[in-house]
Formats: C-alpha cells, structure tokens, sequence
C-alpha cells in the first residue's frame, strides 16, 4: 500500500485534479456539504480533506490552517496527491474605503511580505495567480451579482500586532498603492502554483477593515451575518469556475 503524506495524510496521486483549499477546518466541512457523495479523506493537524462532485465533476477539498509556511505544506502536499488546480476561498481585511465587510475580492496577486517566500523564492520573484483561471473566476462572481473587487492583496505573516519595527508593513503606503486587502496565505499559494507549474486563484471574504484600527480579537468580524452570505458566493463562485474551467495546455500561462 503506497505511504501516505507525512502532513495531510493523503495517498500520493489519488486527487482529483481540481481542488479547493481554505484556512479553517470547519470551512473545508462546509464546502464537502456542497459536494455529491462526499468523503473525508484524511484529519490531521489542521489539514482536513473530502472529496466529491459537483455536478458531475471531481472535486476535492483541503483546510490549510493560517499562516504561509503551513499552508505551503498543504498547497505542496496536495500537488503530490494530484491536484493540478488549486483554488482558495478565504478571508481578508480591508485597506481600502471601497472595499466594505462581505464584499468579495478576486486575488490577482500578492504582496509578497512573508518569510516563506524569502526562502522558496529568489527576491523580487513575483507571487501571481494564474491569469485563465482568474478570468474564470472573476467571470463567474461577476454573473453572480455579489459586490466584488479585482486585484492585488497584502500577504503577511502576523495577525495580533507586536511591538513597533521597521520590518511590519505600513497600511497607509499599501493603501495609497492600491492594495486591497490584507490576508495571510495567498503569496503562498501562488508561489508554489508557479515554482511548481499548477494552476492558482483566490477569491476572498471581507470581515473587517484595517485601515482605522489594526487587527484585534474585538475587531474580527467573521462571524457577521453578511461575511456568512459572503462565503456562501465565494464557495459556490470558486465551485462553479473549477466546473467550468477549460485548463488547456495546464503549463500555458507559467
């Protein structure tokens, strides 16, 4: 019998090629439920996987915790296991007027500010999402109706603030750079998509705004009834453009 992967428990090869991802477990639970014949897979750590159909099509799911180097783990382990597209449905914070809780955002790319990255990555190497399957994406949350943004998102690695160092990134000169939100695992995500030539989106929930007042326990708002509505259009949005995705030649775009 062919050894599981030490992190996610999962058999090697054994994925469908199209996969979602999200930081919380219970996330992953949730998504499973839109899935025909769903399966868990495997529980370890915070890494929870199911796999199923969505009409009619192949489809896994895999938590992948908060933070890049864990979720890197996830994004690596599940390529091992198959996966050829990767498609995570999050959360962020705001870091523009515009961009209001339980609107969504379409990733384009990332703000690459995260150790990580300093160490899979040579430096100035660019964290972008896959250019087809974000069109894909952004299309299918467009027919949808939801309030949506496209763009370029801040990935960092601290939540809860320390004390003041040169090294924390400034929201103010992100903003005035149009940057639109704040998250923690997309540079990940879509550095390992073009180190390891797969195909990567994001599609993310606004549940707060950081522009006044930075991240806090008092301040997270994920429990909002409309991020609630919010999550709900970005899993069916990231479902029916992994449904609808025409992937070509796979290594077309990287």
């Amino acid at each position: 019998m062919p050894q599981k992967l030490p992190h996610t428990g999962l058999l090697p090869d054994s994925l469908p090629t199209a996969v979602l991802t999200c930081g919380d477990p219970a996330r992953a639970a949730q998504i499973a439920g839109y899935l025909a014949d769903a399966v868990c897979l495997a529980q370890q750590r915070e890494y929870h996987s199911y796999q199923g159909t969505y009409q009619g099509v192949p489809l896994a799911v895999c938590s992948h915790g908060i933070g890049a180097p864990g979720a890197a783990i996830a994004f690596e382990e599940l390529i091992m296991a198959g996966a050829r597209i990767l498609v995570r449905v999050g959360t962020c914070g705001s870091l523009q007027t515009a961009v209001h809780p339980g609107d969504l955002v379409v990733a384009t790319a990332a703000v690459q500010h995260t150790g990580y990255g300093r160490e899979v990555a040579p430096p100035g190497y660019p964290a972008i999402a896959d250019l087809d399957l974000t069109q894909t994406l952004r299309q299918t949350v467009q027919a949808g109706g939801h309030a949506y943004h496209q763009g370029i998102v801040l990935t960092r690695d601290a939540f809860f603030a320390g004390s003041a160092t040169p090294f924390a990134p400034s929201y103010a000169a992100l903003s005035a750079a149009n940057v639109l939100a704040v998250e923690m695992e997309c540079a990940a995500l879509f550095l390992v998509g073009s180190l390891r030539r797969i195909r990567t989106a994001a599609i993310l929930v606004v549940n707060g705004s950081v522009l006044e007042k930075p991240e806090s326990a008092d301040t997270f708002a994920s429990h909002e009834e409309a991020v609630a509505t919010a999550v709900t259009a970005g899993i069916i949005a990231a479902l029916r453009t992994l449904v609808n995705f025409q992937p070509g030649e796979l290594n077309a775009s990287v």
